[in-house]
């Protein structure tokens, strides 16, 4: 399953790609959405820290907590991330 996150620019979009998945080790590194305030989207990470990322707007931050619930979950797992411009395609299997 493969989906575009738009970020609100191109900062946050590299943020987002870097800090919820580990190229070389194909690790997923998010471990869950702490809050979600209008378009920003608070996330941990398995070093137990916390980031802000923001996203163009509600509907995106939804969209994506939707799609990556599943990873968390560990019922599907992330398998590649990809910047273009402010906007990530992550794709899970």
């Amino acid at each position: 399953m493969k989906i575009s996150i738009i970020c609100d620019d191109k900062y946050e979009a590299q943020k987002l790609a870097v800090l919820i998945f580990i190229k070389e080790g194909k690790e997923t590194y998010i471990t869950g959405i702490l809050n979600v305030v209008k378009n920003e989207l608070v996330i941990s990470l398995k070093d137990k820290s916390a980031h802000s990322i923001l996203l163009k707007d509600e509907e995106n931050v939804e969209k994506f907590a939707d799609f990556i619930q599943s990873v968390i979950d560990k019922e599907h797992k992330l398998i590649s991330t990809k910047i273009l411009e402010h906007i990530v395609e992550l794709v899970k299997e």
